[in-house]
């Protein structure tokens, strides 16, 4: 390996990077900013997939395109610990269209949740209706986003 030359970590975790910017960048540019041929550099984003390092390609959506003008991350405590309460509970938030993502975490709580809706009125009939409504939930707290000077989910 020439100086010149940066390893394959190296290669692979800043085409990870410029990826993770913009997901649509055409190849030729990406290759450019590596320094690599644009051969060279869809192999490597290929093998990239293959592995499992990259898994997807997403449009990123304003909320207010969905509709979705208020945000609250929400922690849930389960009363039940068992895996099928905790199956339950995961379940019931894949089929909920508000939860945009579900994380079991540890602490004194089991769930983060990150949910979107309409305006606050449609977050209280969330909370009562779908969270409420699931038995093995002990404790809901709710924090609202009040802004997001970095966001870089994509």
């Amino acid at each position: 390996m020439t100086q010149q030359e940066p390893d394959n970590d190296q290669i692979s975790a800043r085409i990870l990077q410029i990826l993770s910017k913009n997901g649509r960048i055409p190849n030729q540019q990406l290759a450019a900013e590596i320094g690599l041929s644009p051969s060279a550099c869809l192999r490597r984003v290929q093998e990239l997939e293959r592995r499992g390092a990259i898994t997807g390609y997403r449009a990123v959506i304003d909320p207010s395109a969905r509709d979705a003008g208020f945000t609250a991350y929400v922690t849930v405590g389960l009363s039940r610990h068992s895996n099928e309460a905790q199956q339950a509970f995961e379940r019931a938030c894949l089929a909920s269209r508000q939860v945009r993502e579900c994380h079991n975490i540890t602490g004194s709580v089991e769930y983060l949740l990150r949910v979107e809706v309409r305006d606050l009125e449609a977050y209280r009939r969330f909370h009562s209706e779908v969270l409420g409504a699931f038995p093995q939930i002990s404790t809901i707290t709710t924090h609202v986003v009040m802004g997001s000077p970095k966001d870089e989910r994509a």
